[in-house]
């Protein structure tokens, strides 16, 4: 079987002949995890003759999952049987298999975030809470954190301290009943509810412990504490447990994420081999030599080295802006340049940034150069409103209890049903406990509705004919009737606008999608279709085939490489964020850093980190010091810049010492600062060429008339009333008006 293991390096090989008892395969950035993982499947086949269905593969995306059950396929021919599939999807399906077992339907919806917030909105309202208060994504967020710990409604109170925490509670009791009424989960439900499953029924357990007795986990060091019983309960029979991560790489802390997982893997799995795969083949070693001379800066870590036989490559460059907009300027020109100069595709490159935030001058930017490009965590294709209504009507069909789509759709497109209608029968639904379709479906009994009685079970009517249907008709074909008897299509043609032709081109996307799910899904019926569209992440609709420019947050970029790649804002305060520099936690540093570390360790061949001396916090601008980040680059891995002769960081580091920084210095001994907002100041002219009266023209606002003009200690502020934009006041260094002759 030696074709599993010719084309391996040393480590590689030995994961792959490694097969019996608990392993850790420390792989670090581009070291080729995914060949080790695919090639371990083989080598478990074909070398050790275990059945493929005895085989689990957890990987942390679909496009991940994707390409390994491809690559496997390959090797071992398709269909093989192995299961490779997210964490989530993994739930998903045995769920749907053993739900019934712990109190639901297995017809069960998965809520989006957009149905959790649309719950967690009627929960606020339902307590009383104070929605200036309590927001729903804050509350959401404290809900999702204690799921990734297993902490449910019950222990939440139990452990609630003050009264915020108890309305907290409150809400998250709620929040699960109303789901349980819908027969609904939210994502992180799946793996509670399956940990829940595997602890309560002893059978269910077994079943798939013996079912999985190779287990492979991706992506180790981004698994939260649900994730991780999940993986010890199904491994504790065989413990035949392999992890892939690297505990550099663990940047998800924000979602739950615990990196004590993968540092205290041998403790967990007593007897556990770890193997460290250190070679690079991704990128140049200027390149690994900077990501591993910041990292070395951590001491929550393992100790490994990247390393490359590509040659030192180019140096780094590191270019720093008078303000944001330069930055993104010489960005977007430097793209556009490379691009024409080197004929080279538009999508070799990339932009980084910390928060999605920084990306709107990037975007302008692009635009004015003509160049194209893609936002990653934009809207998701399955977010649009078009796309959720026309799905709610699939939700409706296949799981009647789920109130959050039957009444999204009840009157769309319109049917004559008010909100009023819609109110008696949630209110005839909650007296008589049962789902909101089956109200509607006695709405002849509800007081007071009166004549919208016949247009309710005219909607009724449609969907259990719809229902009907799906006994003899796929899911496109489904879906394409719902488009055209509904008339959802016809009112769109009739706008006639630019906005409808992108939502009916959304519309064919969709119905495509449903004919290529047809296709690979072996038989799956709507159920599986809902589920698959449910747990599509941003990166999974990244097009490969597309040439444009991708923007995206360092935390997106996981994962994927480009031949160059741009890095953004990096300032103290920017990146890292102030709030992880001034936290007293020097673990919030340390996850700012692996971040760093990922995004340096995207670029194969070129690398550019560029800063602004100004940026605007809040609509105030500060004067910005380079990122410490930067400053663990050792000198000789930065380009020297024909300019200034030592790219723009000697100058840099004199600015800091004249202003009166302490901590400038790059040994990582140094005690930095404290961060705050107000150890910057505000850049204050000398003097305005204007005065009250003056027209001047702004560079989003346009031209106006100069009102008034306040001296105050930090800048001057300016009131302006714009012909088309009307009254603005603003700093004047931010607003930098131009008089009008």
């Amino acid at each position: 079987m030696n074709q599993y293991l010719e084309h391996l390096n040393e480590p590689q090989k030995e994961a792959v002949e490694h097969t019996e008892g608990p392993l850790l395969i420390l792989a670090g950035a581009g070291s080729g995890k995914t060949r080790v993982l695919t090639n371990r499947v083989a080598y478990l086949i074909d070398a050790c003759g275990v059945a493929p269905w005895n085989i689990m593969a957890i990987t942390f995306t679909n496009k991940a999952a994707g390409e390994m059950q491809e690559r496997v396929e390959k090797m071992v021919g398709s269909g093989s049987g192995v299961w490779i599939a997210t964490f989530h999807s993994s739930c998903a399906r045995i769920l749907r298999r053993y739900i019934d077992r712990i109190g639901y339907e297995t017809n069960f919806t998965i809520y989006d975030t957009d149905d959790s917030r649309q719950v967690m909105k009627t929960v606020i309202s339902r307590l009383n809470l104070n929605p200036k208060v309590y927001k729903e994504r804050g509350i959401l967020a404290r809900i999702s954190a204690a799921k990734n710990e297993l902490i449910d409604p019950e222990m939440f109170r139990r452990e609630a301290v003050t009264s915020d925490d108890c309305n907290i509670a409150d809400a998250y009791r709620m929040y699960q009943q109303i789901l349980k009424s819908n027969n609904a989960l939210d994502f992180d439900d799946l793996l509670v509810k399956t940990v829940e499953l595997f602890q309560s029924d002893p059978e269910v357990l077994a079943y798939y412990q013996e079912k999985f007795r190779y287990i492979m986990i991706d992506e180790y060091q981004d698994t939260n504490t649900a994730q991780f019983l999940f993986v010890k309960l199904l491994a504790d029979r065989y413990r035949n447990i392999c992890v892939v991560g690297d505990d550099d790489q663990s940047i998800y802390k924000f979602r739950g994420a615990n990196i004590r997982n993968i540092l205290d893997f041998e403790e967990t799995f007593g007897g556990a081999k770890v193997i460290r795969l250190e070679q690079n083949y991704r990128s140049t070693q200027n390149i690994l030599n900077a990501a591993n001379d910041v990292i070395s800066n951590n001491s929550a870590r393992k100790e490994k080295h990247l390393w490359s036989d590509h040659g030192a490559g180019a140096k780094i460059r590191f270019r720093r802006f008078d303000t944001a907009y330069d930055e993104a300027d010489f960005i977007a020109r430097d793209i556009a340049e490379r691009a024409a100069s080197r004929k080279c595709p538009y999508s070799s490159f990339a932009v980084l940034y910390r928060t999605n935030a920084q990306s709107r001058m990037f975007e302008e930017k692009f635009v004015r150069e003509n160049i194209p490009y893609k936002l990653v965590g934009g809207v998701n294709f399955y977010a649009r409103k078009e796309i959720k209504d026309l799905l709610s009507y699939l939700k409706t069909i296949d799981n009647g209890m789920d109130d959050l789509a039957c009444q999204r759709i009840i009157n769309v497109p319109k049917r004559g049903i008010g909100q009023t209608t819609v109110g008696r029968i949630a209110s005839f639904a909650a007296q008589q406990s049962v789902s909101f379709f089956e109200a509607a479906l006695r709405a002849e009994e509800i007081p007071g509705i009166g004549r919208s009685a016949s247009k309710v079970a005219g909607f009724t009517n449609q969907i259990e004919r719809y229902r009907a249907m799906t006994d003899y008709l796929g899911v496109r074909e489904l879906l394409e009737t719902i488009i055209t008897e509904t008339g959802y299509r016809t009112d769109l043609e009739a706008e006639k606008t630019p906005e409808a032709d992108a939502r009916l081109e959304n519309i064919d996307e969709l119905i495509s999608k449903a004919a290529d799910f047809e296709e690979t899904g072996g038989g799956a019926g709507l159920s599986e279709f809902l589920q698959q569209v449910s747990l599509v992440a941003d990166i999974d609709t990244v097009d490969d085939t597309t040439d444009c420019v991708l923007l995206m947050t360092l935390h997106a970029a996981k994962g994927l490489e480009f031949d160059s790649v741009y890095m953004a804002g990096m300032e103290d305060g920017t990146f890292p964020g102030y709030l992880s520099i001034n936290s007293g936690d020097p673990t919030e540093l340390e996850e700012e850093r692996r971040l760093c570390y990922v995004g340096i360790t995207r670029a194969k061949k070129e690398l550019t980190l560029t800063a602004s001396r100004t940026r605007v916090v809040r609509g105030e601008l500060y004067n910005m010091r380079t990122s410490r980040f930067v400053r663990e680059i050792p000198d000789e891995l930065i380009e020297m810049d024909q300019e200034t002769g030592y790219g723009m960081r000697r100058d840099d580091r004199k600015e800091e010492q004249a202003q009166g920084y302490a901590g400038a210095s790059r040994s990582v001994k140094t005690k930095m600062p404290a961060f705050r907002p107000r150890d910057f100041k505000v850049v204050k002219a000398d003097h305005l060429d204007y005065t009250t009266g003056d027209r001047v023209r702004h560079v989003k606002f346009g031209e106006g008339t100069v009102q008034s003009i306040v001296e105050g200690g930090r800048d001057y502020e300016v009131t302006v009333n714009f012909d088309k934009a009307g009254v603005r006041k603003m700093f004047a260094s931010f607003a930098k008006l131009e008089k009008l002759s």
